[in-house]
């Protein structure tokens, strides 16, 4: 994977953000790769090296004797009725009571890969919740491309009720100790800056990663502590992020704010070569200490 990630042109990286973010067809994402392919990496094998690889980039296995996981099914009445969603807590838990981590996931569903980062928080004592955004629809269908083609057949606004919902639940849970925190990537980084406004001093802490900022007359109304992370060729992204850094100073909002060297939008992504493992670490590390001092704490 490391060698074709080098051949890869950062042009067929933005042209694989576009495809994932509904801007192009699969049509024009294919045309495309005819264009950027390069010597010893065709057409066909760029598309390939794209797509993202969940069993090679598996960091906790499902079956770790570390953790515990259940499926569960939240109630979302505001939403589209109900919620399920993947539940992870460290084995060695036992019935105390943990703070909680919800994780939002990208615009494809609940897939492998934001199961895999839900059990690597549990492995931080934090009981993880990852709500599949998708289960009005039938779930995350198994494959990327399909759960982006159903993520846009879902009401929007009740999508986010769902996500809500299942925030609400973690914090109610009999072993959570009430304290919660969120963190997500790209629309799920969106969703994460939005629960901020929406929960106020229900929520502690907030790290999205590469998402959309919320309206800056909104801001005011949040009341955890926000960790932002960005990467620097995303460049809409870093581009909108001093003004939500700006309102979150003005609202007196305790913040954070890291911009990576060389990340591209997806940055933490290890399944893609958009991975950039350098600035991954830094971020997981800095997300797992923040968690660490505004959620456990």
């Amino acid at each position: 994977m490391e060698a074709k990630t080098a051949q890869i042109p950062k042009e067929a990286f933005e042209l694989y953000n576009r495809y994932i973010h509904g801007e192009i067809s699969r049509r024009d994402f294919m045309d495309g790769a005819k264009r950027y392919a390069v010597a010893g990496l065709g057409a066909a094998a760029l598309v390939e090296a794209l797509m993202p690889n969940y069993a090679a980039a598996q960091v906790v296995s499902p079956t770790d004797a570390r953790i515990r996981t259940e499926r569960a099914t939240v109630p979302s009445p505001r939403g589209n009725g109900s919620i399920n969603g993947y539940l992870v807590r460290p084995a060695n838990a036992g019935t105390n009571r943990l703070p909680g981590i919800l994780v939002v996931h990208e615009n494809r569903g609940l897939n492998p890969h934001i199961e895999d980062v839900a059990r690597r928080i549990a492995l931080e004592n934090f009981m993880a919740f990852a709500p599949d955004g998708l289960t009005s629809v039938g779930g995350y269908p198994g494959d990327d491309e399909k759960g982006g083609a159903l993520f846009g057949k879902v009401d929007r606004t009740k999508m986010f009720e769902d996500f809500a919902a299942a925030a609400a639940w973690l914090k109610n849970r009999p072993d959570s100790t009430g304290r919660i925190g969120v963190t997500g990537f790209c629309f799920g980084g969106g969703i994460a800056n939005q629960l901020a406004v929406r929960m106020g001093a229900d929520l502690a802490a907030a790290v999205p990663f590469y998402g959309g900022a919320p309206p800056a007359e909104d801001v005011p109304k949040i009341t955890a502590a926000v960790l932002v992370h960005h990467g620097a060729e995303d460049t809409r992204l870093v581009m909108a992020w001093p003004a939500y850094e700006a309102a979150l100073k003005a609202a007196g909002v305790t913040y954070e704010g890291y911009v990576y060297p060389d990340a591209a939008h997806g940055f933490n992504n290890n399944t893609t070569p958009r991975f950039n493992k350098a600035a991954s670490d830094q971020a997981m590390q800095r997300t797992i200490a923040w968690f660490s001092k505004y959620v456990r704490g």
